[in-house]
């Protein structure tokens, strides 16, 4: 089939690189002519593992493309996906002004029928707002469909390419046909496609989201009270979890969720509920929580240091809101560093990938490290952000050489408990007893 992919970013690359995978000719469209160029000389313009073998394969076998022409790009496309940014309003509000634009746009542009499909996640009702802009200057007849994505950052690729469902809000027998039959390769192994209307399909997404954003938020609530009482709740989330109405997922304490969906998306649908009359308690809550949550670390270092961080020099390790991705969009490390800094300290971080993207946004209020051993160099305690695999069993011996004291805040409870206390550290993490030497 023939396809247009119009927006570029985390959803728009990887589902125009995968459905090319498939062997489907594929036009991705961008408004950004240096991040075109860069993309048709083989370069991937975001972190995503495996990303890059399937990107370089199908430009050079001539499936996939780039341009910033969009009237070029659609002609002969028999669908078109819109992956455009909805980022959220000061209200909460995701602004669809992005996708709404380009709608319009297409309507004068299409001479015959099209597919036209939401990648983005939207809230309700956006299918129609698309469907009324396309049809102001259309001549021809035309689909809209909610195809919402639920692609993780760090494993999009193997979520798209064998994906646990395939969700698709049509009311058209023409455009479920045309579904059907791009998604027949991904779903060979039995895995269902979901047929709804539209405005079902765009809650879907949104309800997905902020469900396993209330989980997540639930075990941090756990994990702050088991730090009152002198629980363990590695213990507790074993305990839950082997419970099947529950599943061990997203059960794992921390320092509070961010990134480009969960924030966003639990955030549009409380402001969605608020517009049709409607307050989604339950989210206000776990938006507060979250919010708070995001500075239980630097409370935490505080507190040791009895709130004076004058001269204290601190390592961090990890940047991006979670492993795997170089995104760091309402990253936690980003409020701890602003808390931290506030109060004094001077922060040398590592991260193996968001390092360029974190000092475009905050340039030099830290310092950055070229591995995670330079971060240490003179540091007074270590503080842990992020859990990438290279963390969990590092040179402790190249640590204790490196740091001034053996302390550590870990925000990832990455580290046994025991194995800290033997080694003779102060060892601070989340929702368990703290090792003191």
């Amino acid at each position: 089939m023939k396809i247009a992919v119009v927006g570029t970013g985390y959803v728009g690359l990887v589902t125009g690189t995968c459905f090319a995978e498939t062997g489907n000719t594929v036009i991705c469209v961008d408004i950004d002519e240096a991040k075109v160029e860069k993309m048709k000389a083989g370069v991937v313009p975001i972190y995503e593992p495996h990303l890059d073998v399937l990107f370089e394969r199908n430009i050079k076998q001539g499936r996939l493309s780039f341009t910033t022409d969009l009237a070029a790009a659609i002609e002969d496309a028999e669908i078109i996906f819109l992956a455009l940014p909805t980022p959220p309003g000061e209200d909460g509000s995701a602004d669809l002004s992005y996708i709404l634009g380009v709608g319009e746009q297409l309507g004068g542009m299409i001479k015959n029928y099209k597919v036209i499909v939401d990648k983005s996640t939207v809230p309700v009702g956006t299918a129609e707002k698309v469907r009324e802009v396309v049809a102001k200057n259309a001549t021809v007849d035309f689909d809209i469909v909610s195809n919402p994505e639920f692609l993780r950052e760090g494993f999009a690729v193997d979520d798209f390419l064998k994906p646990d469902r395939v969700v698709i809000g049509t009311e058209s027998a023409k455009a479920r046909k045309v579904m059907e039959e791009l998604y027949k390769p991904f779903v060979r192994q039995g895995n269902p496609i979901i047929f709804m209307d539209e405005k079902s399909a765009e809650l879907t997404k949104y309800a997905a989201n902020s469900f396993l954003a209330t989980k997540i938020t639930f075990m941090n609530e756990i994990a702050n009270y088991c730090e009152l009482i002198g629980a363990n709740v590695d213990d507790v989330r074993r305990g839950m979890g082997t419970d099947t109405r529950i599943g061990n997922r997203f059960l794992f304490p921390g320092i509070g969720y961010g990134g480009s969906c969960f924030p966003k998306d639990v955030q549009a649908l409380a402001k969605s509920g608020k517009e049709a009359g409607y307050n989604f308690s339950i989210i206000d809550s776990v938006m507060d929580v979250n919010h708070k949550q995001k500075f239980i670390l630097a409370e935490k270092v505080l507190n040791f240091y009895n709130g004076d961080l004058k001269g204290k020099k601190l390592a961090m390790w990890g940047l991006a809101f979670k492993p795997d991705t170089d995104d760091i969009r309402e990253a936690p490390a980003l409020y701890m560093i602003d808390e931290l800094v506030k109060a004094g300290a001077e922060i040398c971080a590592y991260d193996p990938e968001a390092m360029p993207n974190v000092e475009g946004v905050i340039g030099d209020k830290i310092k950055y490290a070229s591995n995670q051993y330079e971060a240490l160099e003179g540091a007074d305690a270590l503080l842990i952000a992020t859990e990438w695999q290279v963390f969990r069993t590092p040179d402790f011996g190249k640590i204790d050489s490196l740091l001034k004291e053996k302390v550590i805040f870990d925000g990832r409870n990455l580290y046994d408990l025991i194995d800290m206390r033997n080694k003779g550290y102060f060892y601070s993490s989340i929702g368990r007893e703290t090792v003191k030497k």
